[in-house]
Parts: structure tokens; sequence; C-alpha cells
């Protein structure tokens, strides 16, 4: 008797069960509500100074239409490329590009392949923040390209005759400048004598027009132009590469931000980085926590005096032993944006830090801080030769037919004698036949092999290799030897790419653009609350608090990201789906599949378009409520007991939640995997609502409601329904 008693007190009752699944939801709701709101949480702390600890700020990732940037659109030229092969080809553009911003330090590119309705392939660049179009043009570069050089044993010289030839070219090219120069100071039209004159065929016919020119775009133009007073033209003859220069100076002025007319700068700094190990191409032998515990030893050191030395002695940035980590001068979008936004705001002549970047910790020394000044030029140009006109380029390395083209893998192996990593090569037939001549004729010499013009390796050839496979061995870390790995595997598919479109779009249109979706957001959820509120009375009480949940839930989940969304989901839905239905068990890997493998480890981008998802997915989630309430009034008009007749509103509007949600998911994933860009963040946000939808309309409304005792809801009808029984 005495175990049946303690069985019965050991088993939790059901109403205890309601409240520990309550806890949880609260418990689930304030980590959400952290987790958006951790700023002004964190400002809390500070203000009343209360014991608490602070919480990460999660900022939410931002698209281009809402922060502001460049977009770019290329087209692929596949027609060189096997049908068969087109995808991964483009595939391996899209990654270089993605490599190619990362390393630039732009932040969070997001780079699409789009296939046209005519079977093109386009490569679609958005890269959030970055308003200069030229420059996000020449961070992505031209095609990637992998070759194989061998040394150029027959560089030749010019020969008595082409070098008299030079110089006579180059005496004329002068006279001829002198004379036009005279021209210019004896009063003559500057825009006619460019015309007449000029060999700069782009600008010749606008008078030599050359519009605003700046010390990074065109430093030998700027040196030249710098001293001339607007208005002015120049009293003697430039000098730069290429030719003679006549200038005159139509204005001179301040560069200014075209988004916020504030004027841009251009700061000179130096830096001392401590990296842990981990981090790319970083072997200092510190967890993180030791490389801060380091870095703040060294700021308290640190001072404008000694700053070099300590770089010097204590960087793990390669190359700071003789650059004392000096950056030399840069502007916005040079640097990754925590440095950036750091080394910006801080005063000429101080030393902030630790700052954190993918790199490391950094202590940032800023020497100096000046305007970008623009000077608007225009200019007559006479061309010099150069030898390189009479005899061609002459360099120590000449191609071979071997390209990228030919490399059918690159992978990281470990070297049988030693341990040691290396990167093995494998070629197509053509390749492996190409390869053999190759090495056959260069025993004892190096071979170059060079990605997008620079070289990456000069392995020696020991001896003729057939078989269509290399090893490039040398002195490299595993991370250098995957790194190197994964550039040869890039370079493996050269597909050349034209730029079709480019566009800036500023961040002024995009902060009005979350301004009004947030307060459509918030009509949207005010609107909802009161018709729930009015016509399902309590109930629709307790799916206006769901509701709320819902919210921070959602925005919650778009910070931390797919891969961390989907371990959260599959956790909720598979209690769930144990305590109330089953069903919930196949939508939690449903939900592993659409958010792990589509959206892999990133964060949910946040469009314009992803906010409409979102603001939509907010009224959707009350469409489950309103089937369930729709059907308990049902039950209560045939007669049902009001608890009874809850349950069952639940459970015969379950098929129909079910299918509709399964129907909209299936919609979603069609979109997410089929389209780009707008489209699929509205899918995404929309499918990612609709997911924690089910949660809250299922399970948080039904356990609000069953904290009510059944009891005291029996006499007090008028709160469900005016329907009598």
């Amino acid at each position: 008797m005495s175990d049946n008693i303690l069985q019965k007190l050991s088993k939790p009752t059901a109403r205890a069960k309601v409240w520990w699944v309550f806890v949880l939801i609260m418990v689930l709701a304030l980590a959400a509500g952290l987790l958006n709101f951790g700023a002004y949480y964190n400002k809390a702390v500070d203000k009343l100074k209360a014991p608490l600890p602070k919480v990460k700020e999660i900022p939410f990732r931002l698209g281009l239409d809402l922060l502001g940037g460049t977009q770019l659109t290329y087209q692929a030229d596949v027609s060189a490329v096997a049908a068969a092969e087109k995808n991964n080809a483009v595939e391996g553009v899209r990654e270089v590009i993605e490599r190619r911003v990362n390393v630039f330090g732009v932040s969070e590119p997001n780079v699409q392949i789009n296939r046209t309705a005519g079977g093109d392939y386009r490569v679609i660049v958005e890269l959030a923040g970055i308003k200069d179009i030229k420059q996000a043009i020449k961070i992505i570069g031209e095609t990637p390209l992998l070759e194989f050089k061998e040394q150029n044993e027959a560089v030749r010289q010019m020969t008595p005759e082409e070098a008299k030839q030079l110089a006579d070219y180059n005496k004329a090219a002068e006279k001829q400048a002198t004379e036009v120069l005279g021209k210019v100071l004896s009063g003559g039209d500057f825009k006619a004598l460019a015309a007449a004159f000029s060999q700069d065929d782009k600008t010749k016919n606008s008078g030599g027009d050359l519009g605003y020119i700046n010390e990074k775009d065109n430093a030998e133009l700027y040196n030249l132009a710098k001293n001339i007073p607007a208005g002015k033209t120049s009293t003697d003859l430039g000098r730069i590469a290429g030719g003679f220069e006549i200038l005159k100076v139509d204005a001179k002025q301040v560069k200014t931000d075209p988004f916020n007319q504030t004027a841009e700068k251009q700061v000179k700094a130096s830096h001392l980085l401590i990296c842990w190990t981990g981090l790319s191409g970083c072997e200092s032998g510190l967890t993180r926590q030791q490389a801060l515990d380091k870095i703040n030893k060294l700021k308290a050191q640190a001072t404008p005096a000694n700053f070099s030395d300590l770089v010097k002695q204590n960087s793990t940035e390669p190359g700071a032993k003789a650059s004392g980590g000096d950056l030399g001068w840069f502007g916005i979008g040079a640097m990754v944006k925590p440095f950036e936004d750091a080394v910006f705001k801080q005063a000429a002549g101080t030393i902030v830090g630790p700052v954190e970047t993918d790199f490391g910790w950094h202590l940032i020394y800023k020497q100096d801080e000046k305007n970008i000044d623009e000077i608007k030029v225009s200019h007559i140009f006479i061309k010099t030769k150069t030898q390189e006109d009479f005899i061609g380029q002459q360099s120590d390395w000449k191609n071979t037919e071997l390209t990228g083209r030919n490399l059918t893998s690159a992978i990281v192996e470990f070297n049988s004698n030693y341990g040691s990593p290396e990167v093995s090569l494998a070629f197509d037939s053509q390749g492996a036949k190409m390869f053999e001549d190759i090495t056959a004729r260069n025993v004892g010499k190096p071979v170059a092999i060079y990605l997008d013009g620079y070289p990456i390796s000069m392995p020696n050839v020991n001896e003729k290799i057939s078989g269509g496979k290399a090893v490039i061995s040398g002195k490299f870390s595993i991370t250098e030897a995957k790194l190197l790995a994964q550039r040869l595997n890039a370079g493996a598919l050269p597909v050349p790419i034209n730029l079709v479109n480019q566009e800036t779009i500023g961040p002024s249109l995009g902060q009005k653009s979350v301004a009004d979706s947030l307060k459509a957001g918030l009509i949207a959820f005010i609107i909802i609350a009161l018709f729930m509120i009015i016509f399902y009375r309590l109930p629709g009480l307790m799916s206006v608090f769901a509701l709320a949940v819902y919210s921070l839930l959602v925005f919650a989940m778009f910070k931390i990201g797919f891969s961390m969304a989907a371990l959260v989901l599959v956790g909720i839905f598979l209690l769930v789906g144990i305590t109330i239905n089953a069903w919930f068990i196949l939508f939690a890997f449903l939900s592993y599949i659409l958010l792990y493998f589509i959206g892999g480890l990133s964060p949910v981008t946040l469009t314009l378009s992803g906010l409409a998802g979102a603001i939509v997915s907010v009224g959707m989630a009350v469409d489950a409520n309103i089937l369930i309430f729709a059907r308990m009034k049902e039950e209560i008009a045939n007669g049902r007991p009001l608890t009874s007749a809850i349950e069952e509103g639940f459970k015969r509007a379950w098929p129909s939640i079910r299918d509709s949600n399964f129907n909209t998911l299936l919609t979603c994933l069609i979109l997410i995997v089929f389209t780009t860009s707008a489209v699929k963040g509205f899918a995404v946000t929309l499918g990612l609502g609709v997911i924690i939808s089910m949660f809250t309309a299922i399970f948080i409304t039904r356990n609000f409601l069953s904290l009510i005792p059944a009891a005291w809801l029996e006499k007090r009808h008028g709160l469900i329904t005016s329907v009598k029984k």
C-alpha cells in the first residue's frame, strides 16, 4: 500500500506538467527576448548597476536593400564548357568570388547563381555596405585563371637599331608636347587643342575632361595637379608612365559620401595582431583567451613612441618585423568591418583595442587622418613608347599550354616519410600528356604555378612525371595546404564572366524601408490582436500572448542562423511530437532539412522582401488558432462540455492545419531552391515563420488555455463563446 502511495506521489500530476511546460515556454521566450533586445538589456544593467551578467549583442544581418551597398550582375560564358560541367563551372566562379571578397574584408557577401529563361548563367554579387562600384569591381577582378609556367630562357634584348628608334620617337613626342604646351600658355583654347593633339581617345572629344580624380584613383595625375591652382593650367610638362601630360585644373573640392554628404576621410594607422590557434594561417599556439590576455598586457605597455617596437617583437602578422605593422593610408572599405569601425571612430594619435576580427585581436595606433581631396582635371596627353612596344613584354616566366582547365582535382595528402602536408594534383588525359612534356624538359628546374596572375608555388622538378599526377610539397601548415588545394580547385574551372549590370543602393532608402516595415508589422499585430480578442474572447487573448512569443522566436531565429535554428526547432518539435502529436516528429526533420541543408551555417539575411515574408507570417501564425477556435465553437454548439470542446477543437483542427502548412512549406522550399534574391528572401522568412507558428499555435496556445482551471472556466462560459449549451 505504501508503495502505491509513493508511486502516486512520484508521478507528476497533469497540472504540474502544464506548469512545467509553461516555465519552459517562458524560459524560451526570455532567451529569445535577450537575443532580440540584448543592447537594451545591457544598457539597463549598466544604468542600474545591477550585478547581472551581460549578453552578447548579435546584430541582424541586413541585406543590400536595407543596409545599402553595391549589386553587380555578371554573365558567365560557358560556351566552351561541356554541358555536364556547366553547373560546376559556374559554381566554381561563385566560390572564387566569395573567397576574393572575403579576403578583402567585405562583410557578409551574398553571391548567387541565377539561370535565365534563355539558358544563360548569371552570377549576382551583393556587397552590403560597399558604395564604391569601382572598388567592388576591382575586388572581384577578372576571370579566375590557373596557369603552369616554365622559366623563360630566351629573354630578348633590344637591338641598337630598335633602341635608336625608341629614343627618336620619344624625343619627337617631347618636342610635340612642348609645342602644344606653348600654345596653351599663349592663350590657346584648351578644349580645341585637346581635340587636335591629345592622344587619349577616350577624352579628346570632350576637351580632355577626366572629371574628378583623387590620389587613390590616379596618384600620378593627382600629384601633378595638386599644386596647380583652380582655373589654371600647368606651366611645365608633366611626365607620367606612358607619356607627357598638359593639365588644366577646373575645380578642387573635398570628396563627400554621396549618401550622407559627409566628407570622406583617409586614415594612416598601424596595428599589432595576436592571433590564436584555429584561425586561418595562425600557428601561435595560443588559445583565444590567452591571446586576449597577451594583447591586454601589451596594451598596458603601448605608447605611440614604442608601438612599432612592440609590433616587431610580438605581432603574429607575417612581415610585421619588417613593416612594424604599418598599414599606410586607407579609406572606407579597405579593412574588415570591426577594424574599420574602430579606427575611423578613434582620435588621431591614440591606441585602441583589443579589436576582434577574423584574423585575431588587434591593437590599433591611429597616426593621422585627412580628408580625401578631389580635383576636376582636363588633360592633353602625348604618348611615349617603351621597349615593350618594340620587343613585347619580357618575363622570366613563360606560359605553357597547361592551365586549370586540365586540372581535375587538388587534394591535401600527407607525406609518407615526413608526415608533412602536401597537395596532390590530378590532370585529365590531355593535361597529363602536357605535364609529362613540361616536367621532362624542366628536370632540375622550377615550374611555377600561377593563380589569377600571382605565383602560388614554384616547386623544383626532380624527374619526368607521368601518369597525370603531381605533388606540390613545401613548408606548408595544414591550413595553408587546404587553402592551396581550395585555390587550385577554384582555378580549375576558369569561366569568363562579363559585367552586365551594376547598381548602387543608398542606406537611407534601406532605413526608411526598415522603419516602414516595422510600422506595418506593428499595425498588423495590433489589428490581428484586436480581431482575435473580439471574436474569440479568452482563447483569442491566449493566442495573442502566443503570437507575442512567436514574434520573439522568429526574430531570434533570424539572428542565431539556420543551423542553430534547426537544432532548436528539432528539439522543440520532438518535445511536442512526444507529448502531443507524433506528426511533429516529422516536422522536426523537415525543419532540419529546410533550415540546415538550404541555409547552411549562415545567419538569415534580412531583406525588404524577407521582412515582408516575416510580416505575412504574423498573419498566418493565427490561422491555426482560428481553425481551432472555430472547431471549439462548433463542439460547444453541439453540446460538448467546455473542457472537452477545447480538447476536441485542437484535435479536429489538426488535419487542416497540418495539410495547409505542409503545402506552404513545400512552396517555400521550391522558391528557395529555384529562385534567387528577393523571392528567395521572402520564401526563407515565410517558411521559417510557418515552422515556428506550428509550435506556437498548437503547443503554446494550448498550454496557456490549460493553465486556466477547468471548473473556473465552466462557470464563465461567456469568456469562450456566446453559444449556449
